[in-house]
């Protein structure tokens, strides 16, 4: 019935059944990080949250790749039911999951090992270096929640559990929404409370998504599924590249900066702290605007490829049409608030000096005046 239901229901019902759950969900994912930031920032201070921002470009990294592996698996899924190639369907799902435990694990060991070379190399200063050291080995023991969790939800998303793949999200948020202020506020717990609080939600998260592997739609998975095949997991990595490329080359960008702002900061006014600081901040908001474009598109990413295996190229441009046109306008709504009102923005994540307050308007005015190609660059890339 689901499948039938994507060649054939009217495109903008498949598109407000799929893409919002699914924009929740990544929106849900970005809070994780900002949440802890709004909090720490209150509770610690802006070290606290420059702290964070040294660590979040490690979790972005897993986050490509659970990207790459959950989209690649579900755009794989669609193409072959579309296609009536059940089995290969099958076999792509169970590579995918297969290979988010491999890659969870072996990122895990790699970042309790050498966190500080990691932290050294995304520009930690040593006024941040024990927040971010304390924050960072407990993020670090959550990684396999986080990527395992994620690369299940696109997959969800796609059998036609969009709502599924919400709830699961969601819950993980409230849980850590709720703990956040209990373990900061009240045990005094810090930047390690913060990180306590998040891979507890992402562990919750993660078992509501392996609890439903047991009830899929549109497959039945089995230990034969899992079995590794190089043909069929280069398929996946292929068709999830770009969401891969699209967080990487975030990753890239804040490593740089961070960088950057530790080298020439001193000699600057504003020092090393507040950019590394507010930098983290601006590109955490526009993650959020990120979260819901992505969203939009990857929600609509079965009925893409559902209708492209089965042929039917007018409804595959219908629906580009559509999801092209809903990012531009966000994307335009998101240019205008960034420009018109950053100071009530950053006031979100805490207070600061008059220093910091001016380098974040300039910050934001600055570095998302492009931001509007958001809503083109994005969609695009996820569609092809």
């Amino acid at each position: 019935m689901e499948e039938n239901i994507l060649g054939t229901e009217k495109i903008g019902k498949l598109i407000r059944k799929f893409s919002i759950p699914c924009i929740i969900s990544l929106l849900v994912n970005s809070l994780y990080n900002i949440v802890d930031q709004i909090f720490i920032g209150w509770g610690v201070g802006y070290l606290g949250n420059g702290a964070t921002n040294i660590v979040f470009p490690i979790t972005m990294i897993c986050l490509a790749f659970s990207l790459m592996l959950g989209d690649g698996s579900s755009a794989y899924l669609s193409l072959k039911l579309g296609e009536k190639k059940k089995d290969e369907a099958t076999k792509g799902v169970g590579n995918g999951i297969i290979l988010s435990v491999i890659i969870a694990i072996i990122f895990c060991i790699i970042a309790l090992v050498f966190l500080t070379p990691l932290l050294n190399i995304f520009g930690c200063t040593d006024a941040l270096r024990s927040f971010a050291v304390e924050y960072g080995r407990i993020i670090a023991m959550g990684i396999p929640f986080m990527m395992i969790g994620t690369t299940l939800n696109s997959i969800i998303r796609a059998d036609g559990s969009p709502k599924y793949a919400m709830t699961s999200m969601v819950s993980g948020a409230i849980l850590n929404i709720i703990l956040d202020p209990i373990l900061i506020f009240v045990f005094k717990m810090g930047v390690a409370g913060a990180a306590i609080a998040t891979i507890f939600s992402q562990f919750i998260t993660f078992i509501l998504n392996v609890l439903y592997l047991r009830k899929t739609k549109s497959i039945k998975l089995s230990l034969d599924s899992y079995k590794l095949k190089l043909n069929v997991a280069r398929k996946v990595t292929a068709l999830g590249i770009s969401s891969f490329i699209t967080q990487m080359s975030f990753v890239f960008v804040v490593a740089v900066q961070n960088n950057l702002f530790s080298k020439y900061g001193v000699d600057s006014k504003y020092g090393s702290e507040i950019p590394i600081t507010v930098i983290g901040i601006v590109m955490k908001i526009n993650q959020i605007l990120n979260s819901i474009i992505v969203g939009i598109a990857a929600g609509a990413q079965p009925i893409f490829g559902y209708n492209y295996g089965a042929k039917k190229y007018d409804r595959v441009k219908k629906t580009l049409k559509i999801v092209l046109s809903i990012s531009l306008t966000i994307s335009t709504i998101a240019f205008i608030l960034f420009q018109s009102i950053p100071e009530v923005l950053i006031s979100i994540f805490g207070s600061g000096d008059a220093l910091y307050m001016e380098f974040a308007c300039i910050t934001f005015r600055t570095f998302l005046m492009l931001c509007i190609c958001n809503g083109i660059q994005i969609p695009s890339g996820i569609f092809f």
